[in-house]
Formats: C-alpha cells, structure tokens, sequence
C-alpha cells in the first residue's frame, strides 16, 4: 500500500520488443525495451511507474500471468524504456526470461501506474529498500535537485549487487549488506540515522515484513504523517508472486493495519 496513489486507469496492452539487454550485477539484468509499440506508451511524472508485464507460465498449464515491474528510465528521444529484472537463476518466471531475451525479443504490459515523486517542497528525503526497490529508488535520486540533501539505504545480498548511483552531492546512499535479508535491517538503519532538521519525505518500499518493520519507526517512534510517507510491500518471503498478490487483500498483507 502507498499513502500517495494516482487513480486507476484501464489501458489496453501495449506490445514492446527488446532492443538490448544488459547485465548490471549477477542478480540484475535491464531489458531496454523500443518498437513500434513505443508510441503508444503513456508516461507519467512519478519516479516509481510501474507496468503489468504479460507472461505465459510453462505447458501444460500455459496460462496468463502478469508481473508487476518498476520502469527505471524512459527515454523518449530514443524511444525506448529501461526495466531491470531481479534474477535468481532459474527460478521465478520474469528473471529467466530476461536473463534469456535476445534482441528481437516481444513482451505486451499494462500501465504504467504511479504513486510517487519527490515533493519538491521537501527539506530532505529518506529513501530506503531492497534489491527490488532499487530502480524506483534510483529513479528518484535521478529526479532530485542538484541541492537536495538526505539519505538512501539499500539492502542488498552481497557486494557485488552494489551499482553505481546518480545522487546529489548532499544524499548520502548507504548500502548494507545481508545475505540473510534480516527483517528489521532497514528500520534499524533508519532508526540510527542522523535524522535532520525539516520535513521530510520519504519512500520506503521492498519485503513486507521489512517495510511493517520500517512503517513503525516512521509513524510510531519518529510520528510521521502519512502525507509525508510512501510506503509498500513489493514481495514477501517465503511466497510466490501470486499468493503475495492474492495476500494484499488479507490481513497478512497489508502494511497498515486495517482500522
């Protein structure tokens, strides 16, 4: 859940091809995505727009799935968009077959969605999550003005999962490393922050239970608004991309307690 959301829109899929692919870090590869079907995409302002990209799980089954991805960059002078999946082998279903797509490649998405941008208004940011959070997380810094100040953190597996940033001079990006991916490594982070003078606005988003952990820091010991706050799950240990999904209507599922 996010305390800052756009309204919903319906849009009809949109067929992309893979213009290239890259490897970032043994966990990441990006697929830049272009073709004809570039034209009809629709961007937004929030640096965390998101698309439903359209799979097909393996026969005999054969059905359609839909996984839900964060665009790390649109380039609209070359026509093309930036995703970077997180990969774990062969395991998954969106992971192998980026780490397999060849130029030439198709894949059809729904969206993007939004929920969030930096308020321009703010004294300083807090941004904080994990590998699957790293490209909302990098789009946001990229988004920041030359001036701004505050403090990143990421979590990630291992240091060769960290990658260079694009940051201001006064945000600090801190990189902790858990191969364990400990439950509250991040609020703990946050927790021992130097916190700074001023309003902040913050986007803390990644593993459910981590975020849970991060969301009481923030409203309970340090009593932000929600206003302030764009906070949500992206996985959840221990569950496949569907029971996560089909879990964000359950209690188990949600960040916030329902009142």
């Amino acid at each position: 859940m996010s305390s800052r959301t756009s309204p919903r829109t319906t849009r009809p899929s949109i067929e992309l091809e893979v213009v290239a692919t890259k490897t970032l870090s043994p966990h990441l590869v990006r697929v830049t995505f272009g073709g004809a079907g570039f034209a009809d995409f629709e961007d937004r302002v929030e640096t965390d727009k998101y698309v439903k990209l359209m799979f097909t799980t393996p026969p005999p089954e054969s059905r359609p799935v839909t996984r839900t991805y964060t665009i790390r960059r649109v380039d609209h002078v070359a026509h093309t968009l930036d995703v970077d999946f997180v990969v774990h082998g062969d395991e998954g279903l969106a992971g192998p077959w980026a780490a397999n797509a060849g130029p030439g490649a198709t894949l059809s998405l729904l969206g993007p969605g939004g929920g969030y941008a930096p308020n321009p208004d703010a004294e300083w940011y807090l941004l904080a999550g994990d590998l699957a959070a790293l490209p909302a997380i990098a789009a946001a810094l990229d988004a920041l003005p030359a001036d701004a100040v505050g403090i990143a953190y990421i979590e990630v597996s291992s240091e060769d999962a960290i990658l260079p940033l694009n940051a201001p001079d006064g945000v600090e990006v801190h990189w902790i490393i858990d191969p364990e991916h400990g439950v509250d490594q991040l609020a703990d982070a946050v927790r021992g922050a130097a916190w700074k003078e001023g309003r902040v606005d913050v986007f803390v988003h990644g593993e459910r239970e981590s975020m849970k952990s991060l969301r009481r820091v923030l409203f309970d010991e340090r009593g932000l608004e929600r206003a302030q706050v764009s906070i949500s799950g992206y996985w959840a240990r221990g569950r496949t991309e569907d029971r996560f999904q089909a879990e964000k209507r359950e209690p188990v599922g949600q960040i916030f307690t329902p009142a």
